[in-house]
């Protein structure tokens, strides 16, 4: 194994979260920094400065609803819709190749700068595991501290399954994000954009953790698991004609 891939680059932003952000070379990480530091005040005391732009607030964006699929199953990159709503279309995802199942961006709304937790259905169909657990508590926690107001958008259909997760304490890691966005206190809204099942519904900032503002768009699905989970489970003891007359 050589040093590389020990601790390089590559590691470190992919395997461990380390890094939060990787660029080619100095110059791109000064711009990177630059970046960086206009989302942020210059204390845990202020508020992020005001970023000058000419987008209107209040612009309609039709095309972040269309990106949703009609299906439950389809799958979209959630990017395009946190770009659609973002003053400019400009964002800098932090952690980009680490726990990609969730994206964490900072933004600017009408020049106010927000962080952003938005489940990706193009990595593990947005479920929640550990990794993603981590990646996004420590951003919601970055945030609160430093008093920027947090977007969440959900589109989930629950945790990772799996004996190996449980063991290495998924509930545990999930628990952290709760306990990130409950003692939060920086203005908080979430967005219901398809799914939301199950106990990831819950730790993704749902109206019961205290959010300020919980909204669902049309696409939305609150539920405890899919229809087509439920339907199994509901007819599991079922004959083949109850089933087919459950099924009508």
């Amino acid at each position: 194994m050589t040093n590389e891939e020990l601790g390089g680059t590559d590691a470190h932003s992919r395997q461990s979260g380390v890094a939060s952000l990787v660029v080619a070379d100095v110059e791109s990480a000064l711009v990177a920094l630059e970046q960086l530091l206009s989302f942020i005040p210059d204390n845990v005391d202020n508020t992020a400065p005001h970023v000058a732009t000419n987008d209107p607030a209040d612009r309609l964006t039709p095309e972040a609803g269309a990106i949703i699929p009609d299906t439950a199953t389809g799958s979209y990159d959630v990017r395009k819709i946190i770009r659609a709503i973002a003053d400019d279309e400009d964002m800098l995802e932090v952690r980009e190749s680490w726990a990609a199942n969730v994206i964490t961006a900072f933004i600017t709304i009408d020049g106010e700068s927000v962080g952003v937790v938005a489940n990706q259905p193009m990595v593990l169909a947005g479920t929640l595991d550990i990794p993603a657990s981590q990646k996004a508590a420590r951003f919601v926690s970055f945030c609160d501290a430093f008093n920027i107001p947090l977007l969440t958008l959900v589109d989930t259909p629950g945790f990772y399954p799996g004996k190996d997760l449980e063991w290495r304490g998924m509930i545990r890691h999930g628990g952290q994000l709760v306990f990130a966005y409950a003692r939060a206190t920086v203005p908080r809204v979430c967005v219901i954009l398809r799914k939301s099942y199950g106990g990831a519904y819950i730790v993704m900032d749902s109206k019961g953790m205290g959010n300020d503002l919980c909204m669902a768009w049309p696409s939305a699905e609150l539920a405890v698991m899919g229809a087509g989970q439920a339907a199994a489970i509901l007819q599991r003891r079922a004959t083949p004609q109850e089933r087919a007359a459950f099924e009508a």
